[in-house]
């Protein structure tokens, strides 16, 4: 279904199933990063500001909070599993991965610099789903974790919310620039760890020679 049809749908919506729509969107983009959940942001923000939206703005801000939350938890949750699956698994692929030092020496990386990680993990979203899964993975204290989680939330989704509902009528204006921003940042990311991985490789390989 197109983004566009999905809209017009969901404007149809009585109130208690428009929170509940809003909630599930930011649950869902937390889960399975392709969903559109800024898109359905910026969104929610214009339909708080109509003269009489069936969701006010306060409805649409905990709907956001919510379902951030809630997706947070479960990806901290199956980072948790996952940890436990490499350290007890038999396959001898997995198991090794578990024992690299390097990945070691990145979730040590990640624990020192947890707090700008999370806060700026949430203006990707390729990122943001990876940062609840590693900080379940590094036993990271949960508390400390959703209160830098909400501190993006209210950073990431407050700038779209809050763009949606100024813009009104031109409320998609920001979803062109979005998808702009969102190129940018994929490529950036891709030649940083592109960039990371030549590093390690040859930084490595010199390694071996050096002990040989």
């Amino acid at each position: 279904m197109h983004l566009q049809s999905i809209l017009e749908w969901v404007m149809g919506l009585p109130s208690l199933a428009l929170w509940g729509f809003f909630a599930f969107s930011n649950f869902l983009e937390n889960i399975f990063p392709p969903w559109p959940g800024d898109s359905f942001v910026i969104f929610s923000g214009f339909l708080s500001a109509q003269d009489h939206p069936p969701l006010p703005l306060w409805g649409v801000i905990t709907a956001t909070l919510a379902g951030n939350w809630l997706g947070a938890y479960v990806m901290f949750r199956f980072g948790g599993k996952v940890l436990q699956f490499l350290k007890e698994t038999n396959i001898k692929v997995l198991r090794n991965l578990y024992e690299e030092d390097s990945l070691e020496k990145t979730f040590g990386w990640f624990s020192k610099n947890s707090i700008a990680i999370i806060i700026l993990s949430r203006f990707s979203a390729g990122v943001r789903f990876f940062v609840s899964i590693v900080a379940g993975i590094t036993k990271m204290n949960f508390v400390r974790f959703i209160f830098l989680y909400t501190v993006a939330i209210f950073l990431w989704c407050g700038i779209l919310l809050g763009g949606g509902y100024k813009l009104g009528q031109n409320w998609n204006q920001i979803i062109v620039i979005l998808n702009i921003y969102n190129k940018f940042i994929t490529i950036l990311l891709v030649v940083i760890l592109t960039g990371f991985g030549v590093y390690h490789y040859y930084h490595k390989k010199k390694n071996k020679v050096d002990r040989e």
